[in-house]
């Protein structure tokens, strides 16, 4: 059996924490060199931001009583030696918990009230709103504390069935949807919209992020998670009980939320929880077993999934079996099963992009950097070969010499009047598609399917609009891609003049390729078409609700622009900061060329002094290509990591 998915992900925290000390030994070596231009800078910010920031969303989703916080207790926090999120008969996690790290936040446990519901601000926008959430610090060294602090995610309050209707968790059109009222006319609902625990566990410091659903009722009344955070998860842990299987309301779960694309069905995983159920005495191992495997192909059958996609799992059992280190019960419970399909499944694909796109980043930072070695180099070339035709030479040769370099420099003096030119149309056409990837475009862009999900009653044709807005959008990024290959062609044909004109060796790279946005609108569009098409036009028919779907699916698009131009703001850097490279070390030819004309003017052996000097140089500039390829092999050689790329290619993240 492979690593579990605890050690899977301790292995992979140790790779990003070496590369971000090589990445630094890196970066100083270069800035000792004199390497680092704006678009080398750029490059391993980026770096160092995508390998230190990136998360892994677990996401478990299930109908009330299936086990997920049980389950969540026993993958996760078993060597707490009790539980600490609260798993009990009956409805426990009442409101979505997110559990994470923060290192600039203290340990704490936040909850956002529920009556924020009330007002149209998103979840996205309620997070950074700090005073609204009632916080409650945590004291990492107390098990017995933190488990008493989370118990307050499984609590209720009663409410009319005008505030029940008001939050969103009465629907008079969905009647088998809305809680049972009590002898008073009243409904439970949860007391709390949304919880985050921040909490220094080893696996949430690296990276890790759990997000802990409630059942059907819950989620539907919250666009926002159901169309943006369990989509973007990594993986979703969907769970079923292995005493009823596939209900009606796991299967709506699953329809309306979890099977949205075949390409989403690679991140789910389903769990069979609570197989203990079906160990009876009566029956021999045998018949339990074939008991078991009916269950799962059934539940395979129903969700239309491959059986090697359930995994049959006691939570309760697993977690007895680590806090007792009983190695047989553990065994029994299936859960180091699921372990390592999580392993396998989440870590290794989550891995496997990010170090490719590691990788692809690292291959692209040689290249910038062999541009400026390069550059040194060339001029080294140029000035030996002009050196040498000095050797024997009388005072007015070398006199000649002088005024020629003088003349070649007023002549550069002059590209740069031409140079400025084409910065300014550069970043005019640059500022256009900025413009048209920004917020202010897109809430254009969004006008009209938000004016038809605001109207009321029944949105008959509110799928056509979808459908009509994801065509412009992909028509903006069609554009914006189209701007970045106009912005080329304009770079190329004004570098190749500068070339001919003035010996420089510009070389535009070819702009970004945007079609993995263009992929990621098509997986926000199926999850809103999926959202809209599975009983949820009632819902759609309140203002409210319409408005909090709006506003999630900005959030999001929001993203995607973002990523888009910030992709091609550092395609631009790269370009721009070739000329400022070349610039740079012209200026430093002219010096380093007049110095050794005047040094030769004064002392015969001044011509052979120089001559040895750029000999050594070119020395030093073979050794700094091969340090280069040392350290940034390095960085793509550390243990798990992906092979080395030569060319640069995108990789979506």
């Amino acid at each position: 059996m492979g690593p579990s998915f605890n050690e899977q992900f301790d292995q992979h925290g140790v790779w990003r924490r070496e590369f971000a000390q090589q990445l630094k030994r890196l970066a100083d070596w270069m800035a000792t060199h004199d390497l680092m231009d704006a678009a080398v800078q750029e490059r391993l910010q980026r770096l160092e931001e995508q390998v230190r920031s990136d998360k892994v969303m677990v996401a478990f989703v299930a109908e009330f009583s299936r086990g997920k916080s049980e389950l969540i207790n026993a993958i996760f926090f078993a060597d707490y030696g009790r539980r600490i999120m609260p798993a009990s008969a009956g409805r426990t996690t009442m409101c979505p918990t997110e559990l994470g790290y923060d290192a600039n936040i203290a340990p704490s446990l936040r909850l956002l009230p529920i009556e924020t519901r009330l007002q149209m601000q998103s979840l996205a926008e309620w997070r950074v709103k700090t005073d609204r959430w009632q916080e409650i610090p945590l004291d990492v060294g107390n098990a017995d504390q933190i488990a008493k602090a989370l118990e307050k995610v499984a609590e209720v309050r009663k409410v009319s069935l005008d505030n029940a209707r008001a939050l969103g968790f009465w629907h008079d059109d969905l009647i088998d949807e809305n809680p049972v009222p009590d002898a008073q006319g009243l409904v439970e609902v949860p007391m709390w919209r949304h919880a985050i625990i921040n909490i220094p566990h080893p696996l949430l410091k690296q990276g890790l992020v759990i997000l802990d659903t409630p059942g059907l009722n819950a989620v539907g009344a919250e666009p926002e998670l159901t169309v943006n955070l369990i989509p973007q998860a990594h993986a979703v842990v969907f769970i079923l009980s292995a005493d009823t299987g596939v209900t009606r309301s796991d299967l709506s779960i699953w329809r309306e939320h979890l099977a949205i694309s075949p390409e989403s069905m690679e991140a789910r995983l389903v769990v069979l929880n609570k197989i203990d159920t079906l160990w009876d005495t009566l029956n021999t191992a045998e018949q339990v077993q074939a008991q078991m495997d009916r269950q799962c192909a059934t539940s395979a059958e129903m969700l239309g999934v491959s059986l090697d996609r359930v995994v049959p799992v006691s939570a309760q059992k697993g977690l007895v079996a680590k806090i007792t280190a009983d190695d047989v019960l553990l065994e029994t419970s299936g859960l180091p099963a699921l372990e390592e399909a999580l392993a396998k499944g989440i870590m290794g694909r989550r891995q496997s992009i990010l170090r490719a796109a590691v990788a692809t980043g690292v291959a692209s930072l040689r290249t910038e950097t062999s541009r400026v070695i390069n550059i040194r180099r060339r001029d080294l070339d140029d000035q030996m070969a002009e050196l040498r035709s000095l050797r024997g030479k009388n005072a007015s040769v070398i006199e000649s010499m002088r005024h020629r370099i003088e003349q070649e420099q007023r002549e550069f003096d002059l590209s740069t009047a031409k140079i400025q030119a084409v910065r300014a149309v550069h970043l005019k056409l640059l500022r256009d598609v900025f413009q048209q990837l920004g917020a202010k475009a897109l809430k254009a862009e969004l006008a009209e399917l938000a004016q038809t999900l605001q109207q009321k009653g029944l949105k008959l044709g509110v799928k056509k609009i979808y459908v009509q807005t994801f065509d412009k959008l992909r028509g903006t990024l069609d554009k914006a891609q189209a701007s970045g290959t106009e912005i080329q062609a304009m770079l190329s044909g004004t570098f190749r003049q500068l070339n001919a004109e003035f010996g420089f060796s510009l070389q535009v790279p070819s702009p970004p390729q945007l079609e993995h946005f263009a992929q990621d609108l098509h997986q926000i569009e199926q999850s809103h078409l999926q959202y809209l098409g599975m009983g949820n036009a009632l819902k759609l028919a309140q203002p409210e609700f319409a408005e909090r779907l709006v506003r999630a699916l900005a959030m999001r698009l929001r993203t995607v622009y973002e990523s888009a131009a910030n992709d091609l703001e550092l395609w631009s850097k790269s370009a721009t900061a070739q000329l400022d490279a070349q610039l740079r070390e012209r200026r430093r030819s002219f010096a380093r060329r007049m110095e050794a004309v005047d040094r030769i003017q004064q002392a015969a052996s001044g011509l052979v002094e120089r001559i040895s000097e750029i000999e050594a140089g070119e020395e030093e500039l073979g050794q700094l290509e091969r340090k280069l390829h040392e350290l940034t092999s390095k960085l793509v050689t550390l243990p798990g990591a992906a092979p080395v790329l030569t060319d640069a290619h995108p990789v979506p993240a």
